[in-house]
């Protein structure tokens, strides 16, 4: 009696874990692609202005509330890094943004509504995987502030903002606090850009991907484009504090400007 060899198929992988394991590609980019991604960011920021109703005025109101809490509790030394800080949740504020610069080069029908769709994204849960790790590291931030200010200055609580900057300004202390604060401020920034220039669009764009793939795909992307990621992370501050000045409304231009390019610049850096 013959014997009978039984086979076993092994099923064939699923595209999803090819497209995950599968290499992305970096770029290397130049300054003119900057002007670029922010020309196309102020285009796609004419042309659908319809999200401010909820995410660039939303913005600036976050950050005057939060300043009127801090002033409020006595913590007016802690207001600068509040507000500086408030910025390292900027690239997932944005996702929205990000939504609809992604519709419109899709040539998809876009409105304000269509930001909500990030909802319904199976994307969702890696985007707040990399919200709660910005979250930490803006508690973190708020905690290096502190001892910087308490090491520095020392247990001053001025009245209001006018003491404070007056007592600053004039002491060696104070000098010292503005130096020490804003080296662990930059710090901060370039890990955010690190971690986030390109990973948060990446994993709206490439449902798929994983948050740990997505952040190595980003710091990939600043390793490779050190000078002019680093130029883009001074440009994106310099709107930010420019956005600023006016109490915050300057922001409901700046914010959604900088996430159109932001969308952009990914589709220049990851190919």
């Amino acid at each position: 009696m013959a014997d009978v060899v039984k086979t076993q198929t092994t099923p064939a992988p699923s595209t999803s874990w090819i497209q995950q394991t599968r290499p992305v590609t970096v770029r290397k980019i130049g300054i003119a692609d900057l002007r670029e991604v922010l020309a196309l960011g102020w285009n796609d920021f004419l042309t659908i202005p319809t999200q401010l109703a909820f995410l660039c005025i939303l913005y600036p109101i976050v950050g005057l509330v939060a300043a009127r809490a801090a002033v409020g509790q006595d913590l007016v030394p802690l207001l600068y890094p509040l507000v500086a800080g408030i910025a390292l949740l900027g690239p997932v504020l944005a996702v929205g943004i990000y939504e609809l610069s992604r519709r419109r080069e899709a040539r998809l029908a876009v409105s304000w509504l269509n930001a909500f769709d990030i909802l319904r994204s199976p994307a969702i849960f890696s985007i707040a995987v990399v919200g709660l790790m910005l979250l930490a590291l803006f508690t973190v931030w708020m905690s290096v502030a502190e001892t910087i200010y308490e090491r520095t200055v020392g247990p001053m609580h001025p009245g209001s903002v006018g003491q404070f900057a007056q007592a600053v300004l004039h002491s060696p202390d104070g000098w010292q606090l503005i130096v020490w604060g804003n080296l662990a401020g930059l710090a901060f920034a370039v890990i955010v850009l690190a971690l986030t220039v390109v990973s948060i669009p990446m994993m709206l764009d490439r449902t798929e991907t994983s948050p740990a793939i997505s952040v190595a795909t980003s710091i990939r992307a600043v390793l490779v484009n050190p000078a002019v990621l680093g130029l883009w992370g001074l440009i994106v501050a310099a709107v930010l504090v420019l956005g600023c000045l006016p109490l915050f409304i300057g922001l409901a231009v700046a914010m959604p400007v900088l996430g159109h390019a932001t969308w952009h610049l990914y589709r220049r850096v990851v190919a």
